[in-house]
């Protein structure tokens, strides 16, 4: 992607990201082994042509290629699509903008956006292309951060959100009224499950065995959740 089409407000994120991939590497994220949940979830075989939009550093892609599935990547970052090529170098992933994705009309079966959703300019226009890009029935995969949570809250009082990243949230509500008022149809919501497997190995004092295939259920309403796992089909 030439960097040349892109606004003054990407082109801000993209030195963000690069910067951020540059210099804290893979410490910050989470294990490939917390990416099985959403493959699960999707119920992703080989046959499936898997695209994952905003993949970084390519961790759902390494969890993917354990269920044989066709991987394709692209994340507006070149530090993280170079990053991402060297640990998978049979997947096809390269630089692009989602609001204007590189593929052909239904040309996937199975579509992730982890974590990015809320950083996303125009996000009408890349719902458009993610829908676009889905074959019939295609499944979908989306954790989106919630605007209701204390700690966003408080980030947001203190003017500490981070805006060159341009990041976002929004209540679980208008989450789902976007997905829908976008032709996709929600079929399963719910919390982010990475912090309630940890909940669940650090009450084991580190002893019992966490499946991270397993959904986890949590004692607390879904809106107390950091962030919301959609589950979505092409309508």
């Amino acid at each position: 992607m030439s960097h040349t089409n892109i606004s003054l407000e990407q082109a801000e994120i993209i030195s963000w990201f690069d910067n951020t991939y540059k210099t804290r590497g893979e410490w910050y994220l989470r294990p490939v082994k917390a990416y099985y949940i959403f493959l699960e979830l999707l119920e992703a075989k080989g046959e499936h042509q898997l695209l994952d939009v905003a993949c970084g550093l390519g961790r759902l892609l390494e969890a993917a290629k354990e269920y044989g599935c066709g991987l394709t990547g692209i994340d507006i970052s070149s530090v993280a699509v170079e990053k991402a090529k060297a640990k998978l170098p049979t997947a096809t992933i390269q630089v692009a903008n989602a609001e204007e994705l590189p593929f052909k009309d239904e040309s996937f079966d199975l579509i992730t956006c982890l974590g990015s959703l809320e950083r996303m300019i125009n996000l009408d226009k890349v719902l458009y292309e993610l829908h676009r890009v889905g074959a019939s029935g295609a499944k979908y995969c989306f954790l989106v951060r919630n605007s209701e949570t204390a700690t966003w809250n408080l980030k947001k009082l203190l003017g500490i959100d981070n805006k060159k990243g341009h990041q976002g949230a929004k209540t679980l509500g208008a989450w789902r009224a976007i997905f829908e008022d976008n032709s996709f149809k929600v079929r399963t919501i719910l919390p982010d499950q990475y912090p309630l497997h940890k909940r669940k190995k650090w009450s084991s004092l580190g002893i019992g065995k966490v499946d991270y295939k397993q959904v986890v259920e949590d004692s607390k309403p879904l809106s107390f959740a950091n962030e919301f796992l959609f589950i979505l089909e092409k309508a």
